[in-house]
């Protein structure tokens, strides 16, 4: 259904959304490669030029980037017909990683004592990440690099002073890494696969009947009755 919406656009806009009414012809390894490369540098230096030169991020002492999109780079910029790739795992995948990892670590920082809470990070850490794998599994989301996103705000104190402030730094990350991929990607190649769920597969042919066997004796037997 997607597809089909994307066809009905015009042809100027469908392309950068990853629609191709024929088949793509593939790259060599080494095209692969050197695409990969120059997308992924264009990409992370957009995403950092973002968080590193406006006055409004760095004044809220928000880093030039979340260290998990680096491991996402290589997903959407490098293996980009993985399912891992496309674009619902990687806004969702990372949006519910974030959300599951501030919360679990506000939880633990309950704590009356604050030396308990520096001493069961770890344990909110590996909490965050363990739930948010479940989540993403459940609601078809997964992202692999997202697994880190969830535990940050339990590993990283610059990360925890965000607070709540790291869901909203994680979304615009997401959506510009995903904006520079359709507009890097599809230079060359095809980004994404799909966008909400991979296409089903198309039903196989029925199988041709098979005719019925002739038996050859009794054809001779009318064959020597009729009358010549």
């Amino acid at each position: 259904m997607a597809t089909s919406r994307l066809a009905r656009l015009p042809r100027w806009i469908s392309h950068w959304l990853g629609y191709r009414p024929e088949a793509v012809k593939p790259l060599s390894k080494y095209e692969v490669a050197l695409w990969s490369f120059i997308t992924s540098f264009c990409g992370l230096s957009v995403v950092q030029a973002i968080f590193n030169y406006s006055d409004y991020f760095t004044e809220r002492n928000v880093p030039g980037i979340i260290a998990s999109y680096g491991a996402s780079a290589v997903l959407v910029f490098g293996a980009i017909e993985s399912p891992l790739a496309q674009p619902r795992a990687l806004v969702f995948g990372h949006f519910f990683s974030a959300l599951i990892g501030v919360c679990i670590t506000k939880l633990f920082s309950l704590m009356p004592d604050q030396a308990r809470f520096e001493s069961l990070r770890w344990l909110a850490a590996s909490l965050s990440t363990a739930i948010a794998i479940v989540v993403m599994q459940l609601t078809g989301t997964t992202h692999p690099p997202a697994g880190a996103t969830a535990l940050l705000p339990a590993t990283s104190q610059e990360i925890w002073r965000l607070s709540w402030y790291y869901l909203p730094v994680v979304l615009l990350s997401s959506v510009m890494l995903l904006v520079c991929a359709l507009l890097f990607n599809n230079l060359h190649r095809r980004y994404p696969v799909f966008w909400i769920a991979p296409a089903p597969p198309k039903p196989a042919a029925p199988p041709a009947p098979v005719p019925a066997p002739v038996d050859v004796s009794l054809e001779e037997e009318k064959a020597a009755k009729s009358p010549v």
